[in-house]
């Protein structure tokens, strides 16, 4: 058996730590099951996604340019070439993180599913490993919800939907959460007709009901978007696919039918592959493991950041929590993780933004006021002829502090930077206000929700 002083398990965020472990000097053992290395977002996620929305946000703007006076066609769409430059750009990331990898001195690289075998112990390929410090960091995969027939039938993830050589003429995507909403649009735009099944009353349930209900509509102008809708069971079809359907107010039943399915109900902890229970490591209900403020499980010297924690799972908190946790374990330090200030976007058309609380959630515990500020109600935002998106602040009333934003418009994710840096640092309205805005900019869309606050 290998004895090490750290073993990461993932190499997404999880190699900030190990990166950080073999430059003090430390023995260490980085662990990743492959092929692709580099974790969730990088391979299955953010970046592969991004690059492909990109590309169905200019069809789209294209498409809605009418509005501006000017008439455009989109004459073709090469859907091979958009799928191959994402999966070209995947490649090089990965011949570059290898490369690093065996460049790293004090590392040993073991490629393969990991497994603990006890206390501190794990087997990777027939290899045994012990470590006096262990860091999870194995990320998560996509969670399949049983459904009558679905394990009989060819559904895509939406890992697997990356390497579609051919666009499908019509895909039903089970699912209403972010990542079900970026891919409907983004199959919208390429040419195919997509439906959106969501069992809630709303889409991306996450967020602000104004945002579920205004995202719906203008989904809904690309494509069929059904909420209360229950997949039952899973056919397959001479077409392709069919999904029985119950709707949950009525109890009525419908079937949809499309060449291809794709399941995006949410994500699972990768924790059960690696048997964390047998070093003596709890997970909760939904297989998250359980960690404290400072990212600690209930054993000594093991740590869970990222999707394994379940936390908050997005690359850029998973890369946060990597560098709290080795600053705590190699540098001696205390930090405990703030939750309180985490971003998220969705690449949807619109865009949505959001930070800090809900209005519903701030109204459990503060007394509050409410801003809102419509994108056409700045001089840039009528310039652009944006006469649908907004943005919403919720903010403590008595102490000005900013509780939450929510943005869905153009350039969301851009704009609520501002608000982010001022909840971070504790800054409130007035310090905000103190900043000169740029006229005409979009950013003075903030500016002007702030100063919007009323009862509400």
């Amino acid at each position: 058996m290998k004895s090490y002083d750290v073993i990461v398990i993932g190499s997404g965020a999880g190699a900030i730590i190990s990166d950080e472990a073999a430059a003090q000097g430390l023995k260490v053992a980085l662990i990743d099951r492959g092929p692709l290395v580099g974790g969730t977002c990088l391979n299955w996620g953010c970046i592969p996604s991004k690059m492909l929305i990109y590309t169905a946000d200019r069809i789209v703007e294209i498409k809605e340019a009418r509005k501006l006076g000017i008439e455009a066609e989109v004459k073709n769409i090469d859907f091979h070439s958009i799928m191959e430059r994402m999966r070209k750009s995947r490649q090089e990331s990965q011949t570059h993180i290898r490369e690093g990898i065996k460049q790293s001195k004090n590392l040993d690289f073991y490629e393969g599913e990991g497994h603990f075998m006890g206390d501190y112990a794990l087997e990777v390929n027939g290899d045994k490993l012990k470590g006096e410090r262990i860091f999870i960091a194995s990320g998560s995969r996509p969670f399949i919800p049983l459904i009558k027939g679905l394990e009989n039938v060819d559904y895509l993830t939406n890992e697997s939907v990356l390497e579609l050589k051919e666009r499908p003429d019509n895909l039903i995507i089970i699912g209403g959460g972010y990542i079900a909403v970026e891919f409907g649009h983004f199959f919208a735009a390429m040419g195919t007709e997509v439906t959106i099944l969501e069992m809630a009353d709303r889409l991306v349930l996450s967020e602000e009901l104004e945002i579920s209900d205004l995202l719906k509509g203008e989904l809904s102008k690309h494509m069929k978007v059904y909420t209360n809708a229950l997949a039952e069971e899973v056919i397959e079809s001479e077409s392709g696919v069919a999904v029985v359907t119950k709707d949950t107010n009525t109890g009525k039943r419908r079937e949809f039918t499309a060449q291809r399915i794709m399941m995006a109900v949410g994500r699972r902890s990768n924790a059960d592959i690696l048997e964390v229970e047998n070093t003596g490591v709890e997970t909760d209900k939904k297989g998250f493991i359980k960690v404290n403020e400072y990212l600690e499980t209930n054993q000594n010297n093991i740590f869970a950041i990222g999707d394994a924690n379940g936390q908050q799972m997005f690359r850029h908190m998973a890369n946060r929590e990597a560098e709290i946790v080795a600053q705590n374990v190699f540098y001696g330090t205390k930090i405990k993780v703030d939750y309180s200030a985490i971003p998220h976007a969705v690449y949807s058309h619109p865009q949505i933004a959001s930070v800090g609380l809900t209005e519903a959630q701030a109204r459990e515990n503060y007394n509050i006021l409410i801003g809102r500020t419509k994108y056409f109600d700045i001089a840039k935002g009528e310039a652009m002829m944006e006469k649908e998106g907004f943005a919403k602040v919720i903010v403590e009333k008595g102490s000005s502090r900013i509780l939450g934003f929510h943005i869905i418009g153009p350039y969301a994710p851009e704009l609520i930077q501002e608000v982010v840096n001022a909840m971070t640092s504790g800054g409130g309205l007035e310090e905000m206000n103190q900043g000169i805005h740029i006229h005409p900019a979009l950013s003075e869309l903030v500016q002007y929700t702030l100063n919007s606050l009323e009862e509400s």
